[in-house]
């Protein structure tokens, strides 16, 4: 279970759930095949990270319009 962020307001930072997961697991897959050391670093799971990068507004997570 994934207490800080706080998911409530975790969901607030995008446009839907669904966005939400794919903006987050796609951040957590980029900084598991680029940047392993700051990971290691931290002694952060990927998509812990990801979703704090989120939630302080360090990455944004934007639709799509194709």
């Amino acid at each position: 279970m994934m207490i800080d962020p706080p998911i409530d307001k975790l969901i607030k930072k995008a446009e839907c759930r669904y966005a939400l997961v794919c903006g987050i697991a796609k951040r957590a897959r980029q900084l598991e095949t680029q940047y392993p050391e700051l990971l290691e670093e931290t002694k952060t799971k990927a998509i812990s990270y990801a979703a704090q990068e989120v939630y302080n507004d360090k990455i944004v997570i934007k639709r799509d319009n194709q």
